[in-house]
């Protein structure tokens, strides 16, 4: 692995700024100076509990148990999110609205190989008490491959754009992604990268950003995952990594942190409610 992925992210220099601005907002929410909209993190994919053994492994208990509704944490899209704010913008590419996202598409002839997943995100509207799904709005969802490597970015795959893909929202605001887990690389928690856009239109044309945010994977699944054959290098990573750690999920997950089940030889469901 190159040292360029030793900077994945940016660090906290670079995030500090981000999570200043959220955890003022919770102080502020706190004394009743702000008011906290979102999703309800009591619900069966927000909340955290191991299946039967016999189905896989499934979430963590979320990190703060609040029982407000609130808008999905805002974060980085890192150095590598390939919407043509930092170079390449795959997003005007004819073929990247695409369910499937573990091959290449256009001249590039790539595939991401790894454990199967499956992502759903349901994106819904938090004025609502997160009760009323957006419909026809867009989801572009990225993540690195099980080497840690960024498709359009990362030495080896700069021509390839796998793990990249955009869809509308159904009626009852979902996307569906078929990708593979992604590795842990040093010095962050395993996690997906996403964009919620007003439109296909406006996430085909890298315009008007509704939200920004991370998808996290509990600790049992991931250390399952990474016993498996390819992922070598995420047993070290995770080793010396948190979510309470790390820099980006340190200030709370419990948003954030998908409910995930299933097992190695089917492949892993990971789904999570993004209140917009």
């Amino acid at each position: 692995m190159s040292e360029e992925l030793h900077d994945h992210d940016r660090g906290l220099s670079f995030d500090l700024p981000t999570l200043q601005r959220r955890k003022m907002i919770r102080l502020l929410a706190g004394v009743g100076l702000v008011p906290l909209v979102g999703c309800s993190s009591d619900d069966s994919d927000s909340s955290a509990s191991s299946s039967d053994p016999s189905a896989g492994s499934s979430s963590a208990a979320s990190s703060s148990g609040s029982a407000e509704c609130e808008t999905i944490p805002g974060e980085t899209a890192g150095p590598y999110p390939g919407d043509g704010s930092n170079g390449v913008n795959v997003l005007k590419e004819s073929g990247v609205v695409r369910k499937d996202i573990t091959s290449s598409f256009g001249t590039a002839s790539g595939k991401a190989e790894g454990v199967p997943l499956t992502v759903t995100l349901t994106v819904v509207d938090a004025a609502s008490g997160c009760g009323t799904p957006k419909e026809g709005a867009a989801v572009y969802l990225w993540h690195c491959d099980r080497e840690g490597n960024y498709s359009l970015y990362s030495d080896g795959v700069t021509e390839e754009n796998y793990l990249r893909g955009v869809q509308e929202t159904d009626a009852k605001g979902q996307v569906t992604f078929t990708s593979i887990f992604p590795a842990c690389y040093p010095g962050r928690w395993p996690h997906i990268h996403f964009e919620v856009y007003g439109s296909l239109e406006d996430a085909t044309n890298a315009t008007s950003i509704t939200a920004t945010s991370q998808l996290a994977f509990p600790k049992d699944v991931c250390d399952t995952v990474y016993a498996t054959d390819g992922y070598d290098r995420s047993v070290q990573n995770m080793g010396q990594l948190s979510l309470e750690t790390d820099n980006i999920f340190s200030d709370g997950y419990d948003q954030q942190l998908a409910t995930t089940k299933g097992s190695v030889e089917k492949g892993y469901t990971a789904t999570l409610t993004v209140p917009v």
